[in-house]
């Protein structure tokens, strides 16, 4: 038979999917499961948007569309996006894609040749690892300082990460999965390093409005950051729309005119009446935003509640996302485990807790010596939240 690529031995996965598996199979064989491991919403689309979408389809918006988008979307972005950073973008500034992933990618393909190097955050969101090493670049791990609100980012191993080779910098604030927002002193550290090393800047923002206080604030916002910074924006969290699959880039000129292209290329267009659907969205009420976000709000109260009064767990109270990252390396101990998936398996087996572990989001660093998990609150409802993790907590607190 012929033989396939060779690049196909360096793509990963969403490693998210894999838990899930295990799930469904535990829960096949009669068992309740309590599901915190995938970041998907059980929160239905709201229903303006769900009519413009059928609503466009019935008028016959089912064909081709440009490639960067229509563009009474891209203007509606750039005005949204922009207003909301203190930033001016126009229409040209804007390529739709099919959700937030293909931002990664095509950033990636647009900015980095084979051989260099690209900073990505570890633990983190695992499809940079995956991508970077895919499209033959070197993929550089920086990792996160534990602090009493949550993390931070170890700002000197970037420093010392930076090479002749690097050209770029993947900065998720607003952390998938560790929930870490950044200080103003850390985003404009971040800011320094690209600016002084010549950086190209993908700036995650997939949850930028989801967050139940303060305020968000883009890095592309700093001075001298909006033309070396691609904003990845999606309408998957914000608008429970995580299967419409609809997204898009926020670039500087040069760079959008790329991705339009590879848009061509790769999909011809995202599809044309769901961006019907973004534009109501978008301009329609927003009344759905905040009663989702207090939906969120409660479970999260509920889940740090619970998670804190566990032996030998320890998580801070995010502020946005709607990921938390507890510390259980002493929980792992009381039960005897040293192998956090073991941790997991056995959770699973005797509480129904589903949950990933840190393994799941990049290799873990060499300096890492605590063990940590992912529950994720967006898809299970708060009353199975209490049931789920009291569960869990009598479990941690018989003896081993």
């Amino acid at each position: 038979m012929p033989q396939l690529a060779n690049r196909l031995e360096r793509l990963g996965t969403e490693t998210a999917f894999s838990v899930a598996q295990a799930a469904a199979s535990w829960k096949a064989k009669g068992n309740t499961v309590y599901p915190f491991h995938l970041g998907d919403i059980n929160i239905p689309t709201a229903p303006h948007i769900v009519e413009a979408m059928n609503q466009a389809i019935a008028d016959g918006y089912t064909g081709y569309c440009p490639g960067p988008g229509i563009p009474q979307l891209r203007e509606a972005l750039a005005e949204d996006i922009g207003s909301r950073r203190g930033l001016n973008y126009t229409a040209d500034n804007v390529v739709v894609m099919t959700g937030g992933k293909p931002v990664i990618t095509k950033f990636l393909q647009t900015v980095m040749n084979p051989g260099q190097e690209v900073l990505y955050p570890n633990p983190g969101f695992p499809i940079y690892e995956s991508q970077i090493e895919y499209l033959g670049g070197t993929a550089v791990p920086y990792g996160y300082l534990p602090t009493e609100s949550g993390f931070a980012i170890d700002i000197e191993k970037i420093r010392a990460s930076i090479t002749e080779k690097t050209v770029a910098i993947i900065y998720n604030d607003l952390q998938n999965p560790i929930s870490a927002e950044s200080t103003d002193e850390e985003r404009e550290a971040v800011a320094q390093l690209a600016q002084e090393h010549n950086l190209w800047v993908l700036s995650d923002e997939a949850y930028f409005e989801t967050r139940y206080e303060g305020s968000s604030k883009s890095i592309a916002a700093l001075p001298g950051m909006a033309e070396r910074t691609v904003i990845l924006y999606t309408f998957s969290k914000k608008f429970a729309m995580t299967g419409s699959r609809l997204g898009c880039a926020v670039a500087p000129l040069e760079i959008a005119n790329v991705m339009s292209k590879l848009n061509t290329n790769d999909e011809s267009c995202t599809t044309h009446y769901v961006q019907w659907a973004g534009i109501a969205a978008l301009r329609g009420p927003q009344e759905p935003v905040q009663e989702m976000l207090e939906t969120l709000k409660e479970r999260r109260d509920v889940a740090c509640e619970i998670l804190n009064a566990i032996p030998g767990f320890s998580v801070a109270v995010p502020q946005s996302t709607f990921y938390l990252f507890p510390d259980v390396t002493e929980a792992m101990e009381r039960k005897g485990f040293t192998a956090v998936g073991d941790f997991a398996t056995a959770a699973l087996e005797a509480t129904g807790v589903s949950f990933c572990t840190r393994e799941h989001f990049g290799r873990r660093l060499p300096d890492e010596d605590r063990q940590y998990i992912r529950l994720a609150y967006s898809g299970i409802e708060t009353d199975a939240i209490r049931e789920g993790l009291g569960r869990l907590r009598e479990w941690i607190e018989e003896a081993a």
